[in-house]
């Protein structure tokens, strides 16, 4: 296992080591039990089996080698971070642990019981040092989306150091000015990290390489949930494929991303299905799912349900757009172009909001769903209060909604599992009535 391999780099970069290995073990022992024993899954998730007892070990070792040569690694929990001009830098962009309730306890001796799940996970596991990620980036990438956020930073960077990027809540003339500004000043502070300036060429090659990271997604996105008779590979592995882009080197993740869509084709084109015909066919939306929290997709496949898409940061919101690269010619058009890419992201903490709800709305008829799921994170109040306005008009469509609040806790797991059950018996059932009707007629 890697994290045993490379217990004298994880000492070195101030990982608890022991605790850390347990908790990997864990979490491998969890992963194998929720992924492993699917049926019928694609040959090419071995390599992703493979970055799971890797990603605290070979990858962070990777990372370390980048940062020996002063190229940047830096942590985020946003996909606002601008990784184009981090991986144009030849350093590396990554998401940083926080989606285990094992580290909430640590997290409350500093922040209130009652803020997000994500965040008190995220805090906690540098308070005990048990996240690799954590440990080897150079600043923690903070961003100020919603309240409980960037009041953290301030006792986070306490502990290590923390870049804030002011990301505006409306997106005005004069507010979208003050973002571009701040991405300039974010490459400012990239360039402190390897003492060299940042060019045009280097900025636009990184831009490439995640564009290519994001169509290989997109690619993914429509292999899993625009078939309406095949759905090629469950929702729980398109979900972990996902996840991991936030941590593997984008040019290899890429290339595996794109190998297993070309499986994924071909069994499209042979009708191999990892679901039975007519299984009823889910959107999720709402907040992101950071690994290990698979807790929803489980409920839902064990149920008799499938999830095809992820309208969330990891998710859809992540990889729908790509940064425009056409006449660019200067520093200040490929800003600009970043800009127009990062504003276009639909967050909940945007006020108004409405092109999220069209997207939604498209997202479900382009997907031919049958439901959604509307999953948010307890005490995450943006998305909480936004559910409203996006179930009022799902229910304005006809479009069946179960509202889901959660944390990270395996305590719920079972009640989740009977409301889902319940939701899919509802579906199935309209399907049904629907379908006798037409006979009738």
């Amino acid at each position: 296992m890697g994290v045993q391999e490379h217990r004298s780099l994880l000492k070195d970069i101030g990982v608890d080591v022991d605790r850390h290995a347990k908790m990997m073990e864990m979490g491998l022992e969890s992963y194998k039990a929720q992924f492993m024993t699917q049926k019928n899954r694609p040959e090419a998730m071995k390599y992703f089996d493979w970055f799971m007892s890797e990603m605290q070990g070979q990858r962070i070792a990777e990372i370390n080698e980048l940062r020996k040569n002063k190229k940047p690694a830096i942590g985020a929990f946003c996909i606002f971070v601008p990784e184009e001009i981090i991986v144009g830098s030849g350093g590396a962009c990554f998401g940083l642990c926080g989606g285990s309730p094992a580290t909430i306890a640590d997290a409350e001796t500093e922040l209130p019981r009652n803020i997000c799940p994500l965040i008190k996970s995220a805090h906690g596991f540098k308070l005990q040092k048990t996240c690799a990620y954590t440990q080897s980036s150079d600043f923690i990438y903070g961003e100020t989306t919603c309240e409980a956020k960037k009041k953290t930073w301030e006792i986070l960077n306490k502990h290590h150091p923390v870049k804030v990027m002011n990301i505006p809540h409306m997106k005005r003339e004069k507010d979208l000015k003050l973002w571009k500004e701040e991405l300039f000043e974010f490459k400012e502070h990239i360039e402190s990290i390897t003492g060299e300036k940042l060019s045009l060429e280097q900025m636009k090659k990184g831009t490439k390489i995640v564009n290519e990271k994001r169509k290989a997604l997109q690619r993914l996105d429509r292999l899993r949930s625009m078939n309406k008779d095949v759905i090629p590979i469950s929702g729980k592995d398109g979900l972990f494929v996902t996840q991991m882009g936030f941590l593997d080197d984008p040019v290899r993740y890429t290339k595996k991303v794109n190998e297993l869509c070309d499986e994924l084709e071909k069994r499209v084109e042979d009708k191999i299905s990892v679901f039975e015909e007519d299984t009823p066919r889910l959107m999720v939306l709402g907040t992101p799912f950071a690994p290990p929290n698979w807790k929803l997709h489980t409920a839902v496949e064990t149920s008799g349900g499938a999830i095809v898409n992820e309208e969330s940061c990891i998710g859809h919101r992540y990889y729908k757009d790509n940064v425009n690269l056409d006449d660019v010619n200067n520093e200040d058009e490929l800003m600009q172009k970043l800009l127009d890419k990062y504003s276009a992201v639909d967050c909940a903490c945007f006020t108004p909001n409405a092109p999220r709800i069209d997207k939604i709305l498209q997202m479900y008829k382009d997907r031919q769903a049958n439901g959604v799921i509307y999953y948010t994170l307890s005490f995450c109040h943006t998305y909480n209060v936004e559910a409203h306005l996006v179930t009022q008009a799902l229910e304005k469509e006809g479009i069946p909604c179960l509202v889901i609040e959660s944390d990270y806790s395996p305590e719920d797991a079972g009640q989740i599992k009977t409301r889902v059950e319940a939701f899919l018996e509802s579906i199935n059932f309209k399907k049904e009535a629907a379908a006798f009707k037409k006979k009738q007629n």
